[in-house]
């Protein structure tokens, strides 16, 4: 018997740049990150370099002719729905793709310059090719270094960053990123600007060395999304979230600086299942166990993050909590993604601290499971809610407060305890790395409690 094919459509993507030996920026980063966008990848290599994460050793620019012939091989056969450039290196390079790719719908300029290292990608002649391509673009992504050679302004601060955009757009393009990961600040600042509108996206500075092939992931993230539809300021705000996530979960390879997370979205979603199952199991323990000592008033909640959570929605959790009852506890619902608040927040929190903490639940804070924690056998974090500064929102109290319990501690915390404040009860949440562990520190902690009624 033969099975029945079930073909998948899905729109189709052509990068032109150059191949990138260590696998994290150029054509590699490209089809990675359009794979992992939902999308089919395909290429039209310029160049060929040999290069790693600690450098470019060499650079060899294809024939002209074998660069035509592969974007024209693919636009005659696919149906092609957004075009991104990365290194073209030469002017008759980018002469070549205005004439067999400007006439794209979605067309994403890189103007990929220099490499992350310093080293030089582009010859200095073929700069002012650069204002053809761009009058063909729906968007060019310049990093500040780019748009000042496009433009000819310093750029230094993000209203410069905004007069570089509106530059690039009276180049003809109808639209600019004008990346800030070179400008200095706590923020990252990038500005996208049209016509008619200035949009700005920040995200606090991750502190790394890790951004091997950023701007290739960024604008492909960019180009893929607008191949699925998006609008464009929809598809710029994707790409710049993807890419905040991408450099903070840096994959360490290589023995240079290491490369961004192409797949980390792709990854971080696939892994809703498996957490959530985790968090399952974590309620069966626990109530098969009894852990009615434990429970707050409130209830129990128990929360488990995907590894590259950034937020509460990326968290799942018992819906309804773990309750007190008669005979013992019992979980109300089941469990799903943005069912907590206050666990979930406390969680993110302690994952700005320590990444690798994914899994946490509440439980009742007395006298003797403060003593409980003592022997944990870890370290314990505390803070005062009522000592919160004006500053800080009362939805920020579990922010402010995690902080403020790992500065405590001489490592990541085992538990976070919250001393509350007036008409507020107290609390302890217990953070672990993995589901078992959390139950671990959950029953032993009930049986120090237990033995010392």
């Amino acid at each position: 018997m033969t099975r029945t094919e079930a073909p998948v459509e899905l729109p189709v993507v052509l990068t032109v740049a150059g191949s990138d030996s260590g696998g994290g920026a150029g054509i590699q980063a490209d089809l990675k990150t359009i794979e992992a966008g939902g999308a089919f990848g395909t290429s039209a290599v310029t160049s060929v370099t040999a290069q790693n994460t600690r450098g470019v050793q060499g650079q060899h620019l294809l024939p002209i002719e074998e660069i035509a012939a592969q974007i024209e091989a693919v636009r005659e056969d696919f149906d092609v729905a957004a075009v991104k450039t990365g290194i073209l290196a030469t002017s008759e390079v980018i002469d070549l793709v205005v004439a067999e790719a400007g006439d794209a719908d979605d067309l994403v300029v890189d103007p990929v310059m220099v490499a992350a290292s310093g080293d030089r990608l582009l010859e200095p002649e073929a700069e002012s090719a650069y204002e053809a391509l761009i009058a063909e673009s729906a968007l060019v992504t310049p990093n500040a270094d780019e748009a000042e050679v496009l433009t000819g302004r310093p750029v230094e601060t993000p209203a410069d960053a905004e007069a570089a955009g509106h530059d690039i757009v009276g180049m003809g393009a109808d639209a600019a990123l004008v990346k800030g990961g070179h400008v200095a600040g706590d923020e990252v600042v990038d500005t996208l600007v049209t016509d008619e509108t200035v949009t700005t996206f920040r995200h606090e500075r991750v502190e790394t060395d890790a951004t091997h092939g950023s701007g290739c992931t960024l604008s492909s993230a960019v180009a893929t999304r607008l191949a699925h539809g998006d609008e464009l300021q929809d598809a710029v705000a994707a790409g710049v979230d993807l890419l905040a996530r991408a450099v903070r979960y840096n994959l360490d390879v290589g023995e240079g600086s290491g490369a961004v997370h192409h797949a980390v979205e792709a990854r971080n979603e696939a892994a809703r299942y498996d957490t959530s199952e985790a968090v399952e199991g974590v309620v069966a323990a626990l109530t098969d166990r009894g852990v009615r000592p434990l429970v707050p008033a409130g209830g129990t909640t128990v929360a488990g993050a995907t590894p590259y959570a950034e937020t509460p929605d990326e968290v799942a959790a018992v819906e309804g909590r773990i309750a007190r009852v008669v005979d013992g506890v019992r979980a109300n619902r089941g469990v799903r993604f943005g069912a907590s608040t206050t666990v979930a927040r406390t969680l993110i929190a302690a994952r700005e601290h320590d990444p690798a903490v994914r899994f946490a639940a509440n439980v009742r804070l007395t006298d003797a499971v403060e003593a409980a924690l003592d022997d944990l056998g870890g370290s314990v974090g505390d803070y005062d809610s009522a000592e919160r500064p004006a500053t800080v929102p009362r939805d920020g109290t579990a922010a402010w407060g995690v902080g403020q319990a790992f500065e405590t501690g001489a490592e990541s915390p085992i538990a976070v305890v919250d001393r509350g404040e007036m008409g507020v009860a107290g609390g302890v949440v217990l953070l672990a790395r993995d589901p078992e562990t959390l139950v671990g520190r959950a029953t032993a902690l009930l049986e120090a409690v237990e033995d010392g009624e």
